[in-house]
């Protein structure tokens, strides 16, 4: 090679190399391949060489004529303004002088990614329609923090000079989904009303409540985990994740009841805090005191209200003041939690061998209130004296034992003392296997244990164990729900996961399963070793006011007791930590106007005006005072929010939406506009075009079939209804579910146009056109073959939808085909909104193209990080749940070859030579007039061209009378006509046009090598130039594009995101 270093050379093509060695070695297209020095013997060779410039050798070439440097840099390496690089005029119209035929080195310092020479058919849109590699650039830097929010470690600290690293994300599924979720869903109901529930509806029964509640949230939870992983899940909790992924409609309808069951789940755990407090702990704190026997409920439910209030105000002021400290001490209340549930396990083994002493008092078969004396019997001996005990004084109001006034189901029937905890052997299971409802003031009864049935009097009713409500199984329902719930505190604490689309189903799902476990043998351990009517006492009057489940708990009932409170305390300091948050986001997504206020709070981001309005509604909670009353509204709030959640993923499903492509698989179609062409028969020119869009479709979403035909409606509407007709025929072969529409214009653009403005209604409009390849625009010196076609181009941009052009369509599959294996290639080589990464997911769906695996080509420029790129490309993929194949091809800033000026010589020669023809053409229709008639060459034309005559017309008579000023004219017009045509020899290619040809051959090659064997091969389309002058080099450059290969799919997206990260 004659001294040239041969350091990552690339080769011309063969033809190329044949073209120069068969002429001279002079000839300017050899010379501008070939360095000056580089010939070691004879012009011929079987190759060209090309030495791509480095830096360090640029002063070494810059002599060379022909050759120039481009720098690929990034703008803020493009050297000064004073370098000595070559540079290229500008004659003041926007065009450059051209010194040389290849790209010239002043364009560099406008910044490389406008000017890269292999992307310079794309140019002109870049600032729309970004090169791949400024993308994923971008989603290098992406936190999945949403946009606003802001660390309240960090806007609390008192040095607002002084920022802190942010940290990434890094809990896993462990800390940050499993004990969260563990932490919600245990809590008040399981150590206060589990037991009564048992009791009440039987271990049956209660194993289908059980069961019933955590599938609804085993359900929920796989609708969670299927949108988890259907996108990036963004920071800001459960409520960001639905929104964002199945839109603000059903984000905002499941936020609402999400936050009021939050809500009121606070003024739960409150009352549940209270009522451990004054019943078990320090029942002497009550401020109110009953009067009488029967105001003991009254008097209780006020002490609710006061006590809740003040603990309600506290937990506020603690949430406004510092809620960091909530989040540090959430460990310690789940220990709490931990430590209370082992109790109960440890106390029903220890039951086995040694129960626990908790003697029930027993009136007949009646159980009575143990509170209210300390010696069960109805006589005591003191003294060696038989005296009356207070049971008696309480039944027969005597301190002596006369029986004038005793109560007469006292009388008759004995007093006795079972054991409250037999203990897991002692079979008591079987008593407790069926339900036991009561209605409200009922007595605890045991079945089966002697007694006589006579009435009792109503004022003692107060001695026995009643029943404060009445029970059903749904009631029951309504009540354990809430303890099932918490299932979205995993999703809550997204922005804080390593991995939020493994951890979250992951977790959450443990966490359910765990939870359920625990239940299940909760209403099995329970049911074997706690007396039944103890089972219904629910707040353990008949074991001197203990806690039930505190009864069976090992060591002491005290560990349960003191447990409960602290957890019940910290679930409902979340609860008011969590709700203002979410009703904060629901405003600033400002889907319900008249909350916006309550977007706004603290400097810190903190919601004080949400903190408030939460306060007031669990308020409301608080004054209902009963434990059983707001459980069922909980209950109702959170059935709704999960009910949404399943409706909508149930929906995504059933419709096959293509943005609903979940990872997790246990759980808008585009809308098409297809442009068919007519043939003089009114036949369809190319039916696989509808075949493709079946395929595309899979018989979902809308199709739209539009033609149109040239000539004045009065007198084509009967072929446009047969051709209307033969459409419909042509849909029903291909199994096309859509609507047929023909349009008569006297123009075709026109009509096109028409087309795309008009066609659907409302939210059944296109998004998408199919149009179809002009063939043979190069055979035809006629310009109407291939401008119509640029004009749709023009009309779908500027529509802002999405163009398909399929190339080669009669090689595409039919319906009836079969593609066992094989590859779909996506070469993506800038963003336009993603539809070149939908629509091979589309097509999967349909069974041609079933089996066929997606691989996925990005170009990697001479600045780029090709191994870097090929994990972000990866990492986009796996966030956008495409399964494909990645591939990033590196394309060198190679100088231009003698080929591709070549090429573009003969492409401005051709345009040129048509050009000049087209000068000509009045002179030869004045001569086809003469032969003839108007009508019929008008006719003839309309048959064979896909536009309108553009030329100006004819006149009806031709004035054949000859002036000297006329026939001198016409003697000029011939004579610069001539030399025009001798001119086409000497002409020099546009410096534009040879970087775009340029761009098309190095494309071409690089998709040629790769994906020859495949199926299907998608491409980005480049835009129409902005000056028209252009047009008809533009579809040499498409077709130069796309040149070897069977079956290409051109897809130019409307710049609107039709799949995202999110969704």
């Amino acid at each position: 090679m004659g001294g040239v270093e041969e350091r990552g050379f690339l080769r011309g093509s063969d033809r190329t190399g044949q073209e120069c060695a068969a002429g001279s070695a002079t000839h300017p297209a050899c010379l501008a391949a070939v360095p000056r020095g580089a010939f070691a013997g004879p012009p011929t060779m079987p190759h060209f060489t090309v030495v791509p410039v480095e830096d360090k050798h640029r002063a070494e070439y810059d002599s060379v004529e022909g050759l120039s440097w481009v720098d690929y840099r990034e703008p803020a390496a493009v050297p000064a303004p004073g370098d000595s690089y070559d540079t290229v005029s500008s004659d003041g119209h926007g065009n450059h002088k051209e010194n040389s035929p290849f790209l010239n080195s002043s364009e560099a310092g406008k910044g490389g990614d406008y000017y890269d020479r292999n992307l310079a058919l794309f140019e002109e849109e870049l600032d729309i329609r970004p090169k791949v590699s400024s993308l994923l650039g971008k989603l290098v830097n992406y936190t999945n923090l949403t946009q606003g929010v802001k660390e309240h470690e960090e806007a609390e600290s008192t040095d607002g000079s002084k920022k802190k690293v942010s940290k990434s994300p890094s809990m896993g599924t462990l800390m940050g989904v499993y004990l969260p979720c563990m932490q919600n869903i245990f809590g008040v109901i399981l150590f206060l009303r589990l037991t009564w529930m048992v009791g009440m509806a039987g271990v049956l029964q209660s194993f289908l409540i059980v069961l019933l509640c955590c599938c609804c949230t085993m359900l929920t939870t796989i609708s969670m985990s299927a949108i988890a992983t259907n996108g990036v899940v963004p920071a800001g909790g459960s409520y960001f994740m639905i929104s964002r992924s199945l839109g603000p409609e059903f984000g905002g309808a499941v936020g609402l009841c999400f936050y009021l069951g939050t809500t009121f789940a606070g003024a739960m755990y409150i009352l549940g805090a209270i009522e451990i407090l004054l019943t078990y702990i320090v029942p002497q704190a009550a401020i109110f005191h009953p009067s009488g026997a029967h105001d003991a409920s009254s008097t209780m439910l006020n002490n609710m209200r006061v006590y809740g209030t003040v603990f309600l105000i506290l937990m506020a002021v603690v949430v406004f003041v510092g809620v960091k400290y909530v989040n540090k001490f959430a460990s310690l209340f789940l220990a709490c939690v931990v430590i209370s549930i082992l109790s109960i396990y440890a106390g029903a083994i220890k039951s086995i061998f040694d129960p626990p002493a908790f003697p029930i008092c027993m009136l007949g078969n009646r159980t009575l209130s143990r509170d209210q004396f300390d010696v069960c019997a109805k006589t005591i001996v003191k003294d060696n004296i038989t005296v009356a005990s207070k049971l008696w004084e309480l039944f027969c109001h005597s301190t002596n034992l006369t029986t004038e006034n005793c109560d007469e189901y006292f009388l008759m029937n004995n007093v006795s003392e079972i054991a409250g905890i037999p203990g897991a052997a002692s079979g008591i299971l079987k008593d407790n296997l069926w339900s036991n409802y009561l209605e409200k003031g009922e007595i605890l009864e045991k079945a089966h244990h002697p007694s006589v049935d006579v009435a009792g009097q109503k004022n003692n009713l107060h001695l026995y164990v009643l029943s404060d409500i009445a029970t059903s199984f749904m009631v029951l329902v309504g009540i354990f729900f809430p303890s099932v719930t918490g299932i979205m505190a995993g999703s809550n604490r997204s922005g804080d996961l390593k991995d939020a689309q493994k951890s979250i189903p992951v977790g959450t799902i443990l966490a359910i399963v765990t939870t359920s476990l625990v239940y299940f043998s909760c209403v099995l351990l329970f049911g074997a070793c706690i007396e039944g009517v103890v089972l219904r006492d629910k707040y353990g009057d008949a074991v001197n006011r203990n806690l039930v489940v505190g009864t069976l708990s090992w060591p002491s009932p005290w560990v349960i007791v003191i447990g409960s409170f602290f957890s019940t305390c910290g679930a409902g300091l979340q609860s008011l930590t969590g709700a203002p948050r979410l009703l904060q986001a629901i405003a600033k997504d400002n889907i319900i106007p008249f909350l916006w206020v309550f977007g706004h709070g603290k400097a810190n981001g903190e919601p004080t005006w949400a903190l408030l309005l939460t306060a007031l509604i669990a308020e409301l909670g608080i004054l209902i005072a009963s434990l059983d009353m707001v459980a069922p509204i909980l209950s109702m709030f959170f059935l709704m929010c999960y009910l949404f959640v399943n409706l909508a993923c149930a929906v995504q499903t059933l419709l096959r939406t293509p943005n609903w492509r979940p990872r997790f698989k246990y759980y808008h179609w585009p809308q098409l506009l297809v442009l068919l062409k007519l043939d003089e028969d009114l036949h369809v020119k190319y039916p696989r075009l509808l075949t493709f869009a079946s395929q595309l479709k899979a018989g979902k979403g809308l199709t739209i079939i539009g033609s149109v035909i040239q000539g004045n409606f009065l007198e084509t509407y009967g072929e446009a209804q047969a051709a209307e007709q033969t459409i419909k025929n042509m849909m029903d072969i291909e199994k096309v579910k859509g609507f047929c529409q023909v349009v008569v214009a006297n123009k075709v653009r026109e009509g096109i146009a028409h087309l795309i403005q008009s066609c659907g209604l409302g939210g059944m409009k296109h998004n998408t056109v199919v149009l179809g390849w002009p063939y043979g625009w190069r055979q035809s010196e006629d310009p109407r073959s291939w401008k119509t076609f640029i004009g749709t181009v023009r009309c779908t941009t500027a529509a802002h939808l999405a163009l398909l052009v399929p190339k080669n369509v009669s090689f595409y599959p039919s319906n009836h085909e079969r593609y066992n294996e094989g590859n779909i290639d996506v070469w993506w080589i800038v963003h336009d909104g993603g539809m070149l990464m939908l629509l091979p997911f589309l097509l999967k769906q349909h069974k041609v193209w079933r089996k066929c695996k997606m691989r996925i080509f990005t170009v990697a420029q001479m600045d780029d990080n090709s191994i870097q790129m090929k994990k972000d490309l990866a990492t986009f993929l796996y966030q956008l749940r495409i399964e494909a194949e990645v591939e990033v091809v590196e394309m060198h800033n190679s100088d231009i070859s003698a080929y591709t000026y070549e090429r573009t010589l003969m492409m401005e020669q051709r345009s040129q030579m048509l050009r000049q023809m087209r000068l000509t053409k009045t002179e030869r229709e004045r001569e086809a007039q003469l032969v003839k008639d108007r009508h019929s060459v008008a006719r003839l034309e309309s048959l064979y061209s896909d536009e309108e005559d553009e030329t100006e017309p004819v006149p009806e008579n031709i004035q054949m009378t000859w002036t000297k000023e006329k026939c001198d004219a016409e003697k000029r017009n011939r004579g610069s006509a001539v030399g025009s045509f001798r001119d086409l020899i000497s002409i020099k290619p546009n410096q534009s046009n040879v970087r775009r040809m340029h761009t098309a051959v190095k494309l071409n090659e690089v998709i040629v090598n790769r994906s020859h064997d495949a199926r299907l091969v998608l491409l980005n389309m480049p835009g129409p130039p902005k000056n028209t002058d252009g047009d008809e080099n533009y579809m040499e450059f498409l077709e130069v594009l796309t040149e070897g290969l069977e079956r290409v799919l051109l897809v130019r997206g409307g710049g609107r995101e039709v799949i995202t990260i999110y969704s």
